[in-house]
């Protein structure tokens, strides 16, 4: 099996442990509100953009529903609990991003999420410098599932789709990085592989220390 000359990262679920930090402040609003079933609501948006977000609320709450007066409330609460290096990190995170430091493999972020956004929550957990580069969802067209996130990413590195790994938790990051013939490896966060992420991904691992085992066992066949 082919060793890797570049690893491109999801952030949210994977380096950071965000995308359950959003979910329980959805839910403080709901007790607040009043809105029902919203954990399902917002597993449905993993892995997507903030207009994508907009949409499947919209869908599954009606046209009437103040997405935008809940989703700026959710914002603040956030930000207010996690800003300043609050935001928990992954178990893992900055063993997996020394080791590939030390081994010269080349590192890339590419999230959903709005550039500005990333660079802080990075800058602020001590881990920017670990990336050569950052692509982010507001530099590309479309979003995952669709593969131009991972493929931008790759090109940006310098490195061909097939040599580079994708650590995802989503269904939709997987999908996207199947679709660009990168290595999928799954690192479950909210929801457990299924059958479909199972034949799309290379491996499914527990966390990102095993991701680092598995990559050393790759290096010594």
């Amino acid at each position: 099996m082919k060793e890797c000359s570049a690893v491109i990262f999801d952030m949210d679920g994977i380096i950071f442990d965000s995308e359950r930090a959003v979910i329980e402040c959805w839910i403080e609003l709901s007790e607040k509100y009043g809105i029902k079933d919203v954990e399902a609501a917002c597993i449905k948006c993993i892995g997507t953009t903030m207009q994508r977000t907009r949409q499947i609320m919209l869908e599954t709450y009606g046209e009437n529903f103040p997405y935008d007066k809940y989703a700026a409330e959710a914002s603040r609460m956030f930000h207010e609990k996690y800003d300043g290096g609050r935001l928990p990190v992954k178990k893992g995170t900055e063993n997996i991003l020394r080791y590939l430091k030390e081994n010269n493999i080349k590192t890339a972020l590419a999230s959903s999420t709005r550039k500005e956004v990333v660079v802080n929550e990075l800058r602020d957990a001590g881990l920017l410098d670990y990336f050569d580069e950052i692509v982010t969802g507001d530099m590309v067209k479309r979003s995952k599932p669709e593969p131009d996130i991972f493929l931008f990413a790759c090109e940006k590195v310098g490195v061909s789709p097939a040599d580079a790994f994708a650590i995802e938790d989503s269904f939709n990051g997987i999908r996207a990085a199947a679709a660009g013939g990168l290595r999928p490896i799954m690192v479950p966060d909210i929801l457990p592989a299924d059958d479909e992420m199972r034949s799309l991904a290379e491996v499914v691992l527990g966390d990102l220390d095993e991701v680092i085992l598995f990559l050393k066992d790759l290096k010594r066949h």
